[in-house]
């Protein structure tokens, strides 16, 4: 763990306020860099689904207050690494996706991506975040070559080392080859991106240091390189420009956990998906809403834009006023994630719900189906109805709300399993579990 220390640096500093920081490689060098100029640094994401979810929030959340304090945040989406798979806390080998599926997923995670971060920051255009696919780069090299000028930087048994390779071998757990490449490729972004975007940090997980040391490790190899076959570098301002790009540094958080030793984002239902079409921003809500009460304040640092001196006056929250700065957490983070309109209608939601537990109104009805089922025959089997048109005239009327939307469609219907929470009236509330049999 990064031990605390006071930083020169406003962005270095806020992070090591909000608990982010776990372990840079040069700390001393870094903060003073960041305190002369702007600098751009990079955090990838692979493309394994059509989103990213909240095991990714931590380096998302580096990369907007990347942005806030003036840097430029480079988002690297690995189009051609995701074709090999990171083997990093996987304890077996992916899925091997098809070029048409990872370009859906690229394009769901440049939708995700852009709630968090401006790529087109008209106040500082300078900071403006870019989104950057290493398939460019990897689709075409050519394998002889790059083992020549990029393999013969890695040593095998430094390589073995690393505990994304030695968990797996120690489990006696198949590693392919082609995963066993992952480290290089990613350590050759970092490069990729140093040479063509003047890229000088990259950001990550704790389970990334050994690949993030790496790519610092190369990029200063192949500069260094370059550097002594180019006389001409000897002679002129450009060896001065090249030394400074290759001063680069890596950077990471925590894999974080909740209190209770779980690693943050799981649950029983799934991954907390960011993107509204895979969760909707209630659950996401209820999610953050649902915190350990030994991990609110931890949160709240993390996922929320607050201020850290407000957040540190919520940490003197007891007993019952905890659940105050749990719904500020849920409210916050949904705002950031899904915008203020979805997080008031969240909020409010959560609010009319927990007045109906409290007035004991709030039942939960599962109910079983073969084809499909229409919504008035949800209503009457609620029991709040004795019949299908009374039903309908209920959603006539607009007094049924679904996951508090309205609903004037009479036939309305589900064709597969659902879970929602339906309001009739202005006292039955329910929450419908419906199972196709």
């Amino acid at each position: 763990m990064h031990q605390e220390i006071n930083f020169k640096s406003n962005f270095l500093q806020e992070l090591s306020d909000r608990g982010f920081i776990s372990q840079i490689t040069n700390t001393q060098e870094l903060d003073r860099l960041l305190t002369q100029e702007k600098i751009a640094a990079y955090i990838g994401f692979d493309c394994t689904a059509e989103s990213l979810h909240v095991g990714s929030l931590i380096q998302i959340m580096m990369l907007r207050l990347l942005q806030k304090h003036g840097h430029k945040p480079i988002a690297l989406l690995g189009g051609g690494t995701t074709k090999i798979g990171d083997p990093s806390g996987k304890d077996e080998a992916r899925k091997i996706l098809t070029e048409e599926k990872i370009a859906q997923n690229l394009n769901g995670i440049k939708n995700t991506l852009a709630k968090f971060i401006k790529f087109d920051n008209a106040a500082n255009r300078e900071s403006a975040a870019i989104i950057v696919n290493n398939d460019e780069w990897l689709k075409d090299l050519n394998y002889i070559k790059f083992l020549r000028d990029v393999g013969r930087h890695f040593s095998v048994n430094r390589m073995l080392t690393f505990d994304s390779v030695k968990i797996r071998l120690e489990r006696d757990q198949p590693l392919s080859f082609l995963e066993f490449n992952y480290m290089i490729l990613q350590a050759y972004d970092f490069y990729k991106l140093n040479k063509e975007y003047g890229c000088r940090l990259q950001i990550g997980g704790s389970d990334q240091w050994g690949n993030i040391v790496n790519g610092v490790e190369l990029t200063r190899r192949i500069a260094a390189a370059e550097n002594d076959n180019s006389f001409d570098n000897l002679l002129n301002s450009r060896n001065k420009e090249a030394d400074e790009k290759s001063n680069i540094f890596g950077l990471t958080s925590q894999l974080l956990t909740t209190s209770d030793g779980k690693k943050m984002g799981k649950t029983a239902d799934g991954a907390v998906w960011l993107d509204s079409s895979m969760l909707s921003p209630y659950d996401y809500f209820q999610f953050f809403r649902n915190t350990h009460d030994a991990d609110v304040i931890k949160f709240i640092k993390l996922f929320t834009d607050l201020e850290v001196g407000e957040i540190d006056n919520l940490s003197k929250f007891k007993d019952q006023e905890i659940n105050k700065a749990k719904e500020i957490l849920a409210y916050e983070a949904t705002k950031i994630c899904h915008g203020q309109e979805a997080a008031n209608h969240a909020l409010n939601k959560a609010r009319e719900i927990f007045v109906a537990k409290t007035n004991n109104s709030f039942e939960i009805k599962k109910i079983d189906f073969t084809d499909s089922i229409r919504l008035v025959e949800v209503i009457k089997a609620t029991g709040v109805v004795d019949s299908n048109n009374e039903s309908k005239r209920l959603i006539q009327g607009g007094a049924v709300k679904i996951d508090s939307t309205n609903i004037s469609d009479i036939n309305h219907f589900y064709s597969q399993d659902s879970e929602f929470d339906i309001a009739i009236g202005k006292k039955k509330f329910f929450k419908i579990i419906l199972r196709k049999i």
